[in-house]
């Protein structure tokens, strides 16, 4: 109908031209165009240039076009004559025909009559076509929303490792709001030792302005039990600083988590991934957050470094206790107490490399409570420790045991391993009698030995100095 005059148009003159509508529709916008009769017999099929629709679709010329169909759709085409033959246009509906890949083929039709007597032009769409743009719409969606979660993920990862790392962490008294400890980063956060922390109001390391934001932000934790943030300056100091206090039940006293990080970095999510990356991977120290089972669940390459693996996949899931010096009992008890007190701070340890190479390592933790789960983040620093037995007699013993070799082939086993023991029976006598400062009662304490034992015997002196 003429929207201006109210009249429906007259379609008589095009109904001669029904087949040549038919290709030209194909042609243009559809996918399959049919001719069909008034009993709903179809006469002409019209489809694209290109790929076909239905190799099938010739062989339905003759056939009843609800025939075609599958039998849970045959009832829309049904509607669509119906509609057609009452208003002389029906609106669109879809209608699956059996393929012959197996399967259906969904097309979208339309239809109009061309005049009251004319034959009627059904027109298609391949919806499969159309679901093939939506899929494809979708999977770029997908992948899109999945390259936002990685960013995301991995700038969480690196947040967090970036935190174990850098931030400084306050156990604080809840009701006299002092510091009770503090970990290596606040004593480098506020120029002091972590002795001379400890003891002081938190907010001491703060500008005026901002002591009293910092004294109601440790209020606001104690009195709500919830996590508050809070942004903060500190004394003498322009970069801005987060400071987040969480409560926690440490034995029978409620105590404070303050971890306080510096606030003066990107704000773009890329950027900052990229910038906390850069801090973290370049950082000297082994950095690791486990689990409260103490599994570690991300790490930082240097830790990877320094036991020698290639991939965090490669460690993660695992004990620390696989790498660090401790039993499993005294790890446990290490995140007993971290999650009573918070932090503990410099253990000594050492580090066993996958090749069984061993570094000294010190090592802090700390409790974090952000999200969902509860973790423990570990630095781990390599040091160089000084030997407890001097250079040149570890060069003697090495000296020795490299003698003994030769006396292979010249004397039979057990008289080597009686050698052996003499020498390395000296060896630590040697070492016992440095660390008592040659108080020979304080070496036999020290061997856990009579004292007489000290007497060495004389027979094998020649074994040290390679004399046969």
């Amino acid at each position: 109908m003429n929207p201006l005059t109210g009249i429906e148009p007259d379609l008589s003159a095009l109904a001669a031209w029904a087949p040549e509508l038919a290709r030209a529709f194909v042609s243009l916008s559809s996918d399959i165009a049919l001719v069909l009769d008034d009993d709903g017999i179809i006469r002409v099929v019209a489809q694209g240039n290109g790929a076909p629709l239905s190799s099938a679709a010739q062989e339905w010329v003759g056939r009843s076009w609800a025939d075609t169909a599958t039998g849970d759709t045959r009832v829309k085409i049904e509607q669509l004559l119906n509609e057609v033959n009452t208003t002389g246009l029906a609106r669109k509906r879809e209608v699956n025909h059996p393929s012959e890949k197996g399967g259906n083929l969904a097309v979208a039709y339309t239809a109009i009559r061309l005049g009251e007597n004319g034959p009627l032009l059904a027109v298609g769409r391949d919806m499969g076509t159309i679901a093939a743009i939506q899929q494809r719409f979708l999977d770029a969606q997908q992948e899109m929303e999945r390259g936002y979660w990685r960013v995301r993920q991995s700038e969480a990862r690196y947040r967090l490792l970036f935190q174990v790392a850098t931030d400084a962490v306050l156990l604080v008294d809840s009701e006299s709001l002092t510091i009770l400890e503090a970990n290596q980063a606040a004593s480098q956060l506020f120029d002091m030792t972590t002795e001379q922390i400890v003891g002081r109001p938190t907010t001491f390391g703060f500008e005026r302005h901002s002591r009293r934001a910092v004294d109601e932000l440790l209020v606001t934790a104690r009195e709500s039990h919830q996590p508050a943030e809070i942004r903060a300056r500190l004394a003498g100091k322009i970069s801005t600083t987060s400071v987040a206090a969480t409560p926690f039940r440490s034995d029978d006293a409620m105590r404070l988590l303050v971890r306080i990080r510096a606030m003066d970095m990107p704000g773009i999510a890329t950027e900052l991934s990229t910038t906390l990356a850069r801090l973290v991977d370049g950082a000297s120290d082994g950095v690791v957050v486990t689990d409260s089972g103490g599994r570690i669940l991300i790490a930082n390459p240097a830790f990877l470094k320094l036991v020698h693996m290639n991939t965090e996949t490669a460690v993660k899931g695992r004990s620390l206790t696989d790498w660090l010096g401790l039993p499993d009992d005294q790890l446990a008890r290490l995140i007993a107490q971290v999650r009573r007190q918070g932090i503990t701070q410099r253990v000594a340890s050492r580090l066993l490399a996958t090749d069984a190479q061993v570094v000294q390592v010190d090592f802090s933790a700390a409790l974090l409570t952000e999200g969902d789960q509860e973790c423990i983040g570990f630095t781990i620093h390599p040091v160089e420790r000084e030997s407890s037995e001097p250079d040149h007699l570890t060069g003697d013993l090495r000296t020795a045991v490299t003698q003994l070799a030769g006396y292979m082939g010249s004397e039979p086993l057990p008289d080597i391993l009686r050698r052996a023991t003499t020498l390395l029976e000296r060896h630590f006598i040697h070492i016992a009698m440095e660390r008592s400062h040659h108080d020979p009662e304080a070496a036999a304490r020290l061997l856990g030995i009579d004292r007489e034992r000290l007497d060495l015997p004389t027979q094998d002196k020649n074994t040290s100095s390679g004399e046969r």
